[in-house]
């Protein structure tokens, strides 16, 4: 009986979602430096980090929606790693389950706050 489980005709399963979640995580990174960049920029630009400076930044509807766009990709980002610390860590499924949707919960919510915070500056 041969092996047939080495090379490249093997059989491989799984949930074959890798390659795009890595990339997911690459691209919602670059993201997050953009607007690190950006916040730093603005930073250095300032004549002085006073509150009115900035919430005068952030009162620019660009800067919103890149703050928000920065939020959604670190939630996103979040989301890709916590999954996959609970899919390798956590073998139970229920209790795997009941992590996912907290976790979904925990960074819908903060994603919700954000927004909330954005919006009333």
């Amino acid at each position: 009986m041969a092996n047939n489980n080495i090379g490249p005709k093997r059989l491989v399963v799984g949930a074959h979602y890798g390659v795009k979640d890595w990339l997911a995580q690459r691209i919602t990174a670059v993201i997050m430096v953009i607007f690190t960049i950006v916040l730093a920029v603005a930073f250095l630009l300032s004549n002085g980090a006073s509150y009115e400076a900035w919430a005068g930044l952030f009162a620019n509807q660009w800067m919103k929606i890149l703050t928000f766009l920065t939020v959604l990709s670190l939630a996103y980002h979040a989301w890709i790693g916590v999954r996959d610390i609970w899919m390798d860590y956590v073998k139970p499924a229920g209790i795997r389950l009941v992590l996912h949707v907290l976790t979904i919960l925990w960074l819908v919510g903060c994603a919700g706050y954000a927004a909330q915070i954005l919006w009333r500056v």
